[in-house]
C-alpha cells in the first residue's frame, strides 16, 4: 500500500464524507496527495511541465467527481479505488493533450 497515505484513515474520511454529503478537508488533501504521487509514474511521458500539471489536475478532478461512487460495503480499502480513478484521469489527460485515438 501507499506509504504517503494511511489507508485506514483515508477510508474513514471517505465514509465520513459520504455521511455528510461533501468531502472533508482532510479527504480532499489526501486525494490531492494521491494525484501528486501518482503523476510520478507518468513522468517521462510529458513534453512540458505544463502538460504534467494539466494531467495531474485531470486525475484529481476525476477523483473529486467520482468519490461518491466508492462502495464501502463492497470494499474495505479506499486507496485502490481512488488511485485507479486518478491513474485513468491522468491517462485520459495525456490522450487529450497528445491527441491519441483508439
Amino acid at each position: 500500500m501507499a506509504k504517503y497515505i494511511d489507508d485506514n484513515e483515508f477510508y474513514y474520511e471517505i465514509i465520513l464524507s459520504k455521511g455528510r454529503g461533501k468531502l472533508t478537508k482532510k479527504s480532499e488533501s489526501m486525494m490531492i496527495k494521491i494525484g501528486e504521487e501518482m503523476i510520478r509514474k507518468f513522468e517521462r511521458r510529458f513534453k512540458t511541465p505544463d502538460d504534467k500539471y494539466d494531467c495531474m489536475q485531470q486525475g484529481i478532478l476525476m477523483m473529486f467527481q467520482n468519490w461518491q461512487g466508492f462502495n464501502e460495503k463492497k470494499y474495505s480499502s479506499a486507496f485502490p479505488y481512488f488511485s485507479e480513478i486518478c491513474k485513468r484521469g491522468i491517462a485520459g489527460g495525456l490522450n487529450l493533450i497528445y491527441q491519441k485515438t483508439k
